[in-house]
């Protein structure tokens, strides 16, 4: 394995992904109990389930590059075996330098093997350093990447502030978060240290969970007179993921503060609805006078730009991906979803609470459109419908629909 051999000291095999092949911790050899999270265990961090994830980065990536239609040059701070930053090199055209860094020195073995592997060694570079380190010594304007990809085990929070900084003016910044126990509300107080926003266990707390981490880049990103445009948002499985427009300037950051507010939720009638401040707001549901509670401050805009969804689409077409077919429905009903309201609302949620059968969700969106109603389908949760109807007129198109089964 040139000359690998006697510095890695763990098991190891070749997977294809994309167009890439890496050499991997063998995964299989690290799980002592059954349920054992492997990716986590072994030497270098190397997760086969996020494929989706990185495929999905590079029609993300190659739809800007599309936009700006120059060179780009993309930074990796946190890689592992370098999969994703090797995959830049050789799937998105138009990369002019990948720059992929990790902190663990096996790490750094592990790309360097792999980038010699798919032959890009003059495109990629490897770093072996902190990754705040990495991205503060790019702060600078003239040393700054035109994408940034953060993707972390766990929050990305403690990297958004150095990323935010070393993206260039008009560049784009991926996260992912999956930290989803702080997030949807399982451990709320980890959420407000990490995010600054009161996260919610509620039915559609995936959504609530990817406006906490939008609406604490834009917090972090006003801080350095920077704003920021979510232009392609999903979650899926276990984490949420977004790729933003960085725009600095003191306008740009004031009018991304603007988006950011809180969503009070009724867990008695389903009411729910979003506020701009938390300043004049009662506790109490207007609908049925229970307490309320609230999530936020966190982002209330558009979680995606509809002509980026489409470039997207265009890009996903021309490739061969495994999960093609997911990955279409995703950009799919992301970019179908673009201007509906904040929140949805489970179909089995409300059945269950009323003891009725959980009629198809096609049948509910046409109720309200029937009624004059907004409505549609969302990617966070398949029996999920977005609307701007008031939740009593939801339960009430839900009933209808269950009852003419």
């Amino acid at each position: 394995m040139m000359g690998l051999n006697s510095e890695i000291d763990f098991p190891t095999e070749i997977v294809k992904e994309g167009l890439v092949q890496v050499l991997v911790p063998k995964l299989s050899a690290f799980v002592e109990k059954p349920g054992e999270y492997a990716p986590s265990r072994a030497p270098v961090f190397y997760n086969p389930a996020m494929e989706l994830n990185r495929d999905i980065a590079i029609l993300a990536l190659q739809a800007y590059q599309r936009t700006v239609n120059h060179e780009i040059r993309v930074c990796e701070p946190l890689a592992g075996c370098g999969v994703r930053g090797i995959r830049f090199a050789l799937e998105v055209e138009g990369v002019k330098k990948v720059v992929v860094n990790d902190i663990n020195g096996k790490a750094c073995l592990l790309a360097r093997y792999n980038v010699e592997l798919n032959g890009v060694e003059e495109l990629v570079t490897i770093e072996n350093t902190d990754a705040n380190l990495l991205l503060v010594r790019h702060a600078a304007p003239n040393r700054r990447f035109d994408a940034i990809d953060i993707d972390p085990f766990g929050s990305p929070a403690p990297y958004v502030e150095a990323a935010v900084r070393a993206t260039r003016n008009g560049g784009l910044l991926a996260l992912t978060a999956t930290d989803m126990a702080p997030l949807c509300g399982v451990h709320p107080k980890a959420c407000v240290r990490k995010y600054g926003g009161k996260p919610l266990r509620t039915e559609y707390c995936h959504e609530i969970a990817l406006r906490l981490v939008v609406g604490s880049t834009a917090a972090s990103a006003a801080k350095h007179e920077v704003g920021i445009t979510p232009v392609f948002s999903h979650s899926t499985d276990h984490y949420v993921r977004a790729y933003m427009f960085i725009k600095h300037g003191t306008r740009e950051a004031d009018k991304a503060v603007k988006e950011l507010g809180y969503i009070l939720h009724c867990f008695n009638c389903f009411h729910r609805e979003a506020a701009k401040t938390m300043f004049g707001h009662v506790d109490t549901c207007p609908y049925c006078g229970s307490k309320m509670d609230y999530a936020g401050p966190l982002w209330l805009g558009k979680l995606a730009d509809e002509e980026f969804c489409t470039l997207m689409e265009t890009e996903a077409e021309k490739r061969h991906f495994k999960l093609k077919r997911k990955i279409e429905k995703i950009l799919a009903l992301v970019k179908n979803e673009v201007s509906a309201p904040p929140t949805y609302y489970v179909l089995d949620k409300i059945c269950d609470r009323m003891g009725l059968r959980t009629p198809p969700v096609k049948a509910v969106l046409e109720a309200l459109k029937a009624k004059g109603f907004e409505a549609h389908r969302t990617h966070f949760n398949p029996k999920g419908v977005k609307t701007d109807a008031s939740a009593a007129e939801v339960v009430a198109a839900v009933k209808e629909a269950s009852e003419s089964e």
